[in-house]
């Protein structure tokens, strides 16, 4: 798997990976990487409301549910695996054995950029935690002592893909993609998450929106590559290049 192009993505709930990045998920996918997504829990307490609604209802129901919602989501975007943790959400605190899981599967895929959560989000601080696991847990990666003999990991670029509520998160994007082509598998991915109907517009929404400011900062309006979707994400480190 390492001899191939990879991304790994890390979201904190089973969902979050639909909503934020489905779109890059999908169009990599058919650019020939192999995208693997780890779900750190189910959002199984704090982000099934609609499920616990339902007489009889009980936590494995609900996980079994999710979980059912997200590989069908993963099927529909042509994602090559994905992954579920079960650490539990609200809060989500991985132990240290939990940790050192993750960067098993980060040295095993060997991922040429990851995705991830924004840096501050005070309306859920499972995202803010995810964030800052991807950072800890990519950094242990790159230790050679760290289980010597292994692969090392490089430094692949880190993304953090679009919270919420943008104007409350100090989320900045400095990166546009167009999703366009993809956007039928992206869609099939949002309707898979039954659990949260009340979201399939919103981030409908986002997508058009954000691929208004990919017009813009692709040539303008009027210049500009025609781009009916996108997503938006803000790089953690530099990136190198021979040309702007």
């Amino acid at each position: 798997m390492s001899d191939n192009k990879t991304a790994l993505v890390m979201s904190a709930h089973s969902a979050d990976f639909v909503w934020r990045c489905g779109g890059a998920i999908a169009l990599h996918q058919e650019l020939g990487y192999n995208i693997t997504i780890l779900c750190l829990s189910y959002g199984e307490r704090g982000e099934s409301a609609k499920l616990w609604k339902q007489e009889g209802m009980t936590l494995d129901k609900v996980k079994s549910s999710r979980r059912a919602e997200a590989e069908n989501a993963a099927k529909a975007l042509g994602a090559h695996d994905i992954q579920f943790l079960d650490c539990g959400d609200y809060p989500l605190d991985l132990t240290e054995e939990q940790k050192y899981r993750v960067v098993d599967v980060i040295r095993a895929v060997q991922p040429k950029f990851m995705l991830s959560h924004s840096q501050y989000d005070p309306y859920n601080t499972d995202h803010m935690y995810a964030m800052k696991l991807t950072l800890e847990t990519r950094m242990i990666a790159q230790a050679w002592g760290h289980n010597p003999g292994e692969k090392v990991l490089g430094a692949p670029q880190l993304y953090l893909f679009e919270p919420h509520q943008t104007e409350q998160m100090g989320w900045k994007p400095d990166t546009f993609l167009d999703i366009t082509p993809v956007w039928g598998k992206k869609r099939a991915a949002i309707e898979c998450m039954e659990g949260q109907e009340h979201l399939w517009e919103y981030y409908t929404r986002v997508a058009q929106n954000r691929a208004n400011h990919f017009r813009r900062n692709s040539g303008g309006q009027a210049g500009g590559r025609k781009a009916e979707y996108a997503e938006g994400f803000q790089s953690v480190f530099p990136r190198t290049v021979d040309e702007l």
